[in-house]
């Protein structure tokens, strides 16, 4: 079965990642709340955009 390389790449990181804190999802949580805090991150907000209606076909 063929693999992709990325999603390969992007697997093998998150497991890495998750090693770093024993698998404990409260860890990782603090761990990228303190990271999201950092002063060179920016954090972006965007404005809440209208729902746009789209009619179904009758």
């Amino acid at each position: 079965m063929w693999q992709d390389p990325i999603v390969k790449e992007t697997r093998e990181l998150r497991e890495e990642y998750a090693e770093k804190f024993n698998h404990d999802p409260e860890a990782i949580f603090d761990d990228i709340l303190k990271r999201q805090n950092q002063p060179d991150k920016m954090l972006v907000s965007l404005p809440p955009r209208k729902p746009q209606f789209t009619p179904k076909a009758a």
